[in-house]
């Protein structure tokens, strides 16, 4: 009779230092907050409050993103916002803030990965920087991450995904990519939940704000959606441009990430396996987005999930190049090509999986005796 492993230390104190570190990450950057805890919040919560004061939902004068309390969302989600600013004040700060944090740990906990992965991907997030910056903006990064770990877990549960992808679209609009990726492959029943709930959640904000927002929404986008010239901006054009590229460069580089980042999900979706292409079309909605603050890599947690399940260590420097110890440290060019890194190593990981297997039905085929083997794509 012989004993079972043991397993190492390393993997009893995971655990432990991953919430420790959490809890200890998390609680200085809301208490050394300040008055810039939920500074995306009040963005939220005003436009809330403009609702309940019958107000324009949508500033026409707002010409520029990154300013305070400037809510570029879609007026469903102002509408969700409402019971806090009846609320308002700190109270609704706080709950809004314990929102955050607990949408970053149910996306942690249904994230479809080995329970070790789950506490490796926790004790990284405590490091990671646009993770615990989303938390102290109270930006909607959280929600986005929780309800992408809730489509990738019941990735073939038409129902759940569509519910998921409807609501991240509701939230933001960029998450409407997936509705493409899901046509892409075939997922025509999570496409129609997608839509009922996006059409039910419209038709409700339309009843109580009127078609107003709907007209002003699509101009405001227009009038602040410059991925060369916003400040503070992180996409691969802006980065060029704030290194000195010439802006017609620089505009053309945008142009081509954009459209790297499509065909990436149109191969993704043909060739690789299901959960592999759901997160390539996951990063590439982030990337593909004029305004790519660098709290919207809190995404790239999830794409990180999948390498480390696979076994895939060196995906531990994507969140660690963004780590708390290295901000102000690091270029910020770090940020695009992180995103470039989730959005490529997903296919190139899943393409050779793909020829590993295929290598060992061919020898499993050529031994005698042998059975057929078939390799399952995943969808």
């Amino acid at each position: 009779m012989t004993s079972a492993k043991r397993p190492s230390l390393l993997v009893t104190a995971l655990p432990v230092v991953a919430i420790v570190l959490f809890v200890l990450t998390v609680s200085g950057i809301v208490w050394s907050a300040g008055s810039t805890l939920g500074y995306d919040f009040q963005a939220y919560a005003g436009a809330a409050q403009r609702i309940l004061d019958g107000q324009r939902l949508y500033d026409p004068a707002i010409d520029v993103a990154g300013g305070f309390a400037i809510y570029l969302y879609p007026p469903p989600f102002a509408l969700a916002i409402v019971p806090l600013a009846i609320i308002g004040g700190q109270m609704a700060v706080a709950i809004w803030t314990a929102l955050m944090v607990a949408s970053v740990l149910a996306g942690v906990a249904v994230l479809p990965v080995a329970r070790s992965v789950r506490w490796l991907v926790l004790l990284l997030g405590a490091l990671d920087w646009p993770l615990v910056y989303s938390i102290k903006l109270g930006q909607v990064g959280p929600i986005l991450f929780l309800l992408f770990a809730i489509g990738w877990r019941w990735i073939d549960r038409p129902g759940r995904l569509g519910s998921a992808i409807g609501l991240a679209t509701l939230v933001k609009v960029q998450p409407g990519l997936l509705l493409g990726w899901a046509a892409l492959t075939g997922r025509w029943r999570a496409i129609a939940a997608a839509v009922v709930i996006v059409s039910g959640a419209a038709v409700l904000a339309t009843i109580v704000t009127g078609t107003q927002p709907w007209l002003d929404y699509p101009a405001l986008l227009g009038r602040v959606n410059s991925p060369l010239t916003t400040p503070h901006n992180f996409t691969p054009g802006a980065i060029a441009f704030q290194a000195g590229a010439p802006i017609a460069v620089a505009g053309a580089l945008q142009i081509f990430a954009t459209i790297g980042a499509l065909a990436a999900v149109v191969i993704a979706a043909r060739t690789m396996s299901a959960e592999a292409s759901y997160l390539v079309a996951v990063t590439a909605s982030q990337l593909i987005s004029p305004l790519l603050w660098d709290h919207y890599a809190i995404l790239l947690i999830l794409p990180v999930a999948w390498l480390l399940e696979r076994r895939q260590w060196w995906a531990i420097a994507v969140p660690l190049a963004m780590s708390i110890p290295l901000v102000g440290i690091v270029p910020a060019a770090v940020y695009p090509v992180a995103f470039g890194i989730c959005l490529v190593a997903p296919i190139a990981v899943g393409a050779a999986d793909r020829r590993r297997a295929g290598t060992a039905t061919a020898a499993a085929a050529a031994s005698p005796g042998a059975h057929p083997v078939t390799l399952d794509s995943g969808r």
